[in-house]
């Protein structure tokens, strides 16, 4: 049975999902994006703050969990503009040093109108 994953360190859910599931031994985080979980507003505006602040989310989803970003084994990424990925990619590599595959595209839009969103799957 799936065991649902949450943390105040990270924002609550803006619909009718979790923070994360765990099931197997792994993690499944749904799909962060820059949210401050002290205010629940985007209050970053570059995609180099907003993905400072999505990969702290996820830490925290994942710590609650009984993981962490080390044991992350696949990543998936979006981006509003693919121009971002460079930036997006320095930032995500401090966070992600233990390189898990990786699928990185392009979406027209984001919720919140945000720059980035990124979703994990770790061990526990």
């Amino acid at each position: 049975m799936a065991q649902t994953v949450y943390t105040k360190n990270a924002p609550d859910a803006i619909g009718p999902y979790s923070q994360a599931k765990i099931v197997g031994g792994l993690v499944f985080t749904s799909g962060q994006i820059a949210i401050n979980p002290a205010t629940g507003a985007v209050e970053a505006t570059t995609i180099e703050e907003q993905t400072h602040q999505v990969c702290k989310n996820l830490k925290a989803v994942l710590e609650e969990a009984g993981s962490s970003l080390e044991k992350a084994v696949k990543t998936v990424c979006f981006l509003k503009n693919m121009s971002d990925f460079a930036a997006f990619n320095g930032i995500y590599g401090e966070y992600f040093t233990s390189k898990p595959a990786r699928s990185c595209v392009a979406a027209k839009e984001l919720p919140k109108d945000v720059l980035v969103e990124v979703e994990v799957i770790a061990e526990v």
